[in-house]
């Protein structure tokens, strides 16, 4: 997976230093020094990311990196963490090309019965199945959903989605496609929700006709 940022790049003694704005635990499931790649001023440059705590990162960039880059300015970045998928259930009867089902046909609203369900919700909302079908597919549980066992579900279930996700970081102008997964940043974790053709399909708070987009983390678009 890839993943689109805006970013501030901070100069130290030994390199260049970005702020990654979500949890790599959460969405890559990697810890450790992890290896990348970053698109920075159109150039691709093999780069290091490195823990802070609690799943915060940061990419790592030799000084020789910077060279030609306006280090005051704010930059957009699509950072590639390779391997950052887990793999579920290998036996899918599903593709692209043979989804579970069509999603043009509607959206039924999930509701979690427990805390930490969300987005073992949204993908069961996607899929029309039950949640305790996509807990099996996704075999976690209760707050074990990371964005890494969404999109394995959605592969899963043969559901196209974008192979980038877009960090809004909280923009008030940020715009929504027709369809998508939301990441709205709750504590370390991230409660997931859908936007499906202008509605908000929230597993906790129920069908939403607005949504405050202050509060959005970011978004993985959803094609059918």
């Amino acid at each position: 997976m890839r993943y689109f940022f805006k970013s501030r790049i901070e100069v130290r003694e030994n390199g260049g230093f970005i702020h990654i704005p979500f949890n790599i635990w959460e969405v890559c499931k990697q810890r450790d020094v992890i290896k990348a790649h970053v698109v920075l001023n159109n150039k691709i440059i093999a780069c290091g990311l490195i823990p802070a705590e609690k799943g915060n990162y940061t990419i790592h960039l030799e000084m020789a990196d910077l060279e030609g880059v306006d280090v005051e300015a704010v930059h957009k970045l699509l950072l590639h963490v390779n391997g950052s998928l887990i793999k579920v259930k290998q036996d899918s009867p599903y593709s692209q090309e043979n989804p579970i089902r069509d999603i043009g046909e509607g959206l039924e609203l999930i509701r979690q019965p427990n805390d930490g369900l969300c987005g073992q919700a949204v993908v069961a909302m996607l899929a029309g199945v039950t949640i305790q079908d996509v807990v099996d597919v996704m075999e976690c549980r209760e707050w074990q959903g990371t964005m890494a066992r969404v999109i394995s579900a959605l592969n899963y279930y043969g559901i196209e989605h974008s192979e980038i996700i877009y960090y809004t970081q909280g923009a008030a102008d940020a715009i929504l496609p027709e369809c998508c997964i939301m990441m709205e940043k709750m504590g370390r974790f991230c409660h997931y929700l859908l936007h499906y053709k202008g509605k908000f399909y929230d597993p906790t708070l129920g069908m939403l006709e607005n949504y405050d987009m202050t509060k959005l983390l970011g978004y993985l678009e959803i094609r059918y």
